[in-house]
């Protein structure tokens, strides 16, 4: 593989950056007869998307060659480092494809009997199975596992929490024996604070975040990734649930409060990173529509961006820019800070050190 080099301005701080990459490696020093593919213009690390689902579909498991499809549309958009929160498909295998990007995986959602999308999940009968299980997923995962905190009861005709919270507090435990971290779906105000004080690390969405759920969070330094483009869909969720009038008008109550909440949360120094839950409802390749959104809650551009990039991967203990760093890069002309647009559409994308 040829030494290639790149030259342009880094973000957060705008200052000059040039690297050469050997062997799929940035190197600070300079190469001798290196192949410039980049100069001018601005240079990142890969961008982040921290919530999408490799592997899953609108019914749950797909073929391998529709899981390669949706990890190369990540690519094309510059999105090299994934953390998949739960698909029912076994993708290890595409982490030996060097043309796709990295994935975190937190394994298979696990989930209640009929209290999640059909086919999605692991269903447990018995809910003190669920330590056993969560940690089976931590020691076969990437440092992640994933449970659903809550979703519609239809004794109750509501969203419900699907654990108690001594379960939750002895499975949070046991994947924290095994080196892993918890991030939980949640959508109400009920699940939220047994989550938070039983010490997961991260809830997705949480539009059902209140002042008091808020203070936790920070009490706790738990993260959210509120994948806003999501939310979008509540409304439709709501129409299609005509027969439980609770449930809609409550999904309806929670799609018109998302942004002031996350917002708060955002005030009141709660860590939030994007990810767009690109997988089922939401076409992959779409984090830059989330770094988009994450500017309604009144996070200046730049810090929006790092959300998806080096704020992200920090969090995700994954190296940014570095010497001796793997070369997973993105490069633009413009400043990718411009627009959606820009973001999505690098002019350069380069992969274990391979142009694309």
């Amino acid at each position: 593989m040829p030494a290639l080099h790149v030259r342009g301005r880094g973000l957060p701080d705008g200052e000059l950056v040039e690297w050469w990459i050997v062997d799929g490696v940035l190197r600070a020093e300079q190469v001798a007869d290196a192949e410039t593919v980049f100069d001018g213009g601005w240079i990142l690390p890969g961008l982040v998307d921290a919530h999408c689902h490799v592997g899953l579909g609108e019914h749950g498991e797909i073929p391998l060659d529709e899981a390669v499809a949706q990890a190369e549309r990540e690519r094309e958009v510059g999105a090299l480092l994934l953390r998949d929160c739960g698909s029912p498909t076994d993708t290890r295998s595409l982490d030996d494809h060097h043309d796709l990007p990295r994935i975190i995986r937190a394994g298979r959602h696990l989930a209640r009997p009929k209290r999640y999308s059909r086919g999605f999940a692991i269903e447990l009968e018995d809910e003190w199975q669920l330590p056993e299980a969560l940690a089976a997923q931590a020691r076969a995962g990437d440092g992640w596992v994933k449970l659903v905190g809550d979703w519609i009861d239809r004794s109750v005709g509501d969203l419900a929490p699907l654990w108690s919270d001594d379960v939750l507090r002895a499975a949070i435990a046991a994947v924290h024996d095994e080196g892993a971290r918890v991030t939980a779906h949640v959508f109400s105000e009920d699940a939220l604070p047994g989550l938070i004080g039983a010490g997961i690390d991260c809830i997705e969405h949480g539009t059902g975040l209140t002042d008091d759920t808020i203070a936790m969070m920070v009490e706790h330094g738990t993260a959210l990734v509120p994948t806003l483009i999501n939310i979008e869909n509540f409304p439709g969720f709501a129409d299609a649930a005509s027969k439980y009038p609770n449930y809609a008008a409550h999904m309806r109550d929670l799609y018109a409060s998302c942004y002031p909440r996350v917002a708060a949360a955002r005030e009141a120094g709660v860590p939030i990173y994007a990810g767009s839950d690109a997988g089922s409802t939401i076409v992959h390749g779409r984090i830059a529509d989330e770094v988009e959104a994450l500017t309604r809650i009144g996070m200046n551009p730049t810090d929006a961006l790092g959300a998806a990039c080096w704020d992200a991967r920090r969090w995700l203990g994954r190296p940014v820019l570095d010497d001796g760093a793997p070369a997973d890069l993105v490069c633009y002309t413009d400043d990718p800070r411009g627009s959606a647009d820009i973001l999505s559409n690098p002019d350069r994308v380069i992969l274990r050190g391979r142009v694309y």
